[in-house]
């Protein structure tokens, strides 16, 4: 009697036979049984979950070339055959019916009735149970893979820009490949700039970016992972979330998300709402609790207002209390000597970080000129055949590639260096006036620039600001203010700390 073996082993089913012992019992029990075994099939790495499987596939193939010349299918035990319960039991029908081939495993008789109806239940008890642990290797590898994501720990394939290594415990992650990640910066910077995807598709090949079709672009723009960032998936219990990764980024999260924006993928955060209400979240009551905001309709529109979520009597115009507030941000001025100080201290700070820049880019531009030297040398030997034009390639490829990377420093390094300084003193002056800083700023920054000279919190009462704490260095205003009964400081500070643009009280 003729027969045929398969065997199969596969990582997504983390099975515990390998090969050769699925192999030698087949053997035995053929030898046992005295079946002349003609071919044996093996799929390494396949699935068990579907027929679908090259091996397979060519061990049917060989079955319809030898239509009625194999009487037995040997396997070494049923999980090995397949895992998918319906599946088995149709494939193992269609066998028997189409081309009289008993479907056996080493655990069963050689005369074994396939239409006994016991043995049909057996084998369908021992196909679920198979089923069932695949399920459970699947949730197990799902889990695993979502507890790696949810640590910041990226296991997948490592996009372009980075690579895949490994710890010395095993455990996979990605770190930045220095030769491709300056490309992914230049994309994202040419299109935040506005150039075309065919462009930068264009630009980014020459210098060596793999991508490649419609979608290349695309692809890099909406990958987290070039932020420092993880996306975990949505499971039944949790929504999808973005976490930070411990991989480190190759371009900051404000490129990211304003990427997104210029894709379509995130809207605008809409801030009209509470940009007409600024000092929600800000302005607290005599109860302690924030005060929100409402609007109320007059004879021709709608005003907006703040009120206590508990004390509902307590409404005030937000008309009149962003009028009191820009001119108590107007009278919160810097002294003289102040100004002069934090002039100097930045003009300082500018000069030494522009010294620094010049530096590197003297730097930069020496390690330019070695590699231009490193690129004529290169071309000189081979012209002269004392290298192979594969060496030549190779090297050539990577001078052109360190040079990309040098020029794009050296560009980032002189961009606009010389007029860093003259912007500089252009905007001082309105730096130093909070009511034009307050204007011009987003509702956060409004908050933020609140929440450093009132650190502890305003309140309205009586048609005033009240506040525990202004910020030492405008405190010389505060008689000014408390005279127009514009803010009322009620606990003065006394710790005024040794900051060189403080002032005493009442001077």
């Amino acid at each position: 009697m003729i027969a045929i073996g398969y065997v199969r082993i596969s990582t997504k089913d983390q099975s515990k036979y390998s090969l050769d012992y699925q192999k030698n019992s087949i053997r035995d029990y053929c030898k046992r049984n005295k079946l002349e075994l003609v071919n044996l099939f093996e799929d390494d790495g396949e699935s068990s979950y579907t027929f679908d499987r090259p091996d397979w596939i060519a061990l049917e193939d060989f079955i319809k070339k030898h239509k009625g010349k194999v009487q037995y299918l040997i396997v070494m035990d049923h999980d090995r055959f397949s895992r998918n319960l319906p599946e088995a039991l149709n494939k193992i029908s269609h066998l028997e019916m189409k081309f009289g081939i008993k479907v056996l495993a080493t655990n069963e008789p050689i005369d074994l009735d396939p239409s006994d109806p016991n043995v049909f239940m057996t084998r369908a008890f021992k196909y679920m149970m198979a089923n069932n642990e695949l399920f459970n290797i699947r949730r197990r590898t799902s889990a695993g893979i979502r507890q790696a994501l949810e640590s910041g720990r990226f296991v997948n394939r490592a996009p372009f820009g980075y690579k895949n290594v490994k710890a010395e415990g095993g455990k996979g992650f990605i770190v930045i490949d220095e030769e491709r990640s300056f490309i992914v910066k230049k994309i994202f910077r040419d299109f935040l700039m506005g150039h075309p995807f065919g462009q930068i598709c264009k630009e980014a090949r020459a210098l060596g970016f793999t991508y490649s079709g419609n979608s290349a672009i695309p692809r890099i723009l909406n990958n987290h992972l070039y932020a420092g960032l993880i996306k975990v998936p949505a499971s039944k219990q949790t929504p999808e979330k973005i976490i930070p990764g411990i991989h480190q980024p190759i371009i900051s999260e404000t490129e990211f998300w304003r990427a997104q924006e210029l894709l379509g993928n995130i809207k605008p955060i809409k801030c009209m709402p509470v940009d007409e209400v600024p000092l929600r979240g800000i302005l607290t009551c005599t109860c302690g609790l924030n005060m929100t905001a409402g609007k109320s309709k007059g004879k021709r529109k709608y005003y907006n207002y703040y009120r206590c979520r508990v004390h509902n009597n307590l409404n005030f115009s937000a008309i009149k209390i962003h009028d009191q507030l820009d001119k108590i941000l107007d009278l919160c001025s810097f002294k003289p000597e102040q100004t002069t100080y934090i002039a100097e201290k930045a003009k300082e700070r500018m000069n030494d970080a522009l010294a620094e820049r010049t530096q590197q880019v003297a730097i930069k531009t020496k390690e330019l000129e070695e590699i231009n030297r490193k690129i004529e040398k290169n071309e000189e030997r081979f012209m002269e055949d004392m290298i192979e034009p594969e060496t030549y390639r190779k090297w050539h490829k990577k001078f052109q590639i360190q040079k990309a990377l040098l020029m794009e420093e050296i560009n980032s390094l002189t961009r606009n260096r010389h007029e860093k300084l003259e912007k500089l003193f252009q905007v001082l002056p309105y730096l130093t006036s909070l009511k034009s800083i307050f204007q011009k700023a987003t509702v956060r920054q409004k908050h933020q620039l609140l929440r450093g000279v009132f650190k502890r919190g305003l309140t309205y009462r009586e048609g005033a600001f009240r506040t525990p704490w202004l910020h030492p260095a405008l405190i010389h205003n505060e008689v000014t203010l408390k005279q127009k009964g514009l803010l009322f400081v009620e606990q003065p500070s006394s710790d005024l700390g040794d900051s060189p643009i403080r002032s005493e009280i009442g001077s």
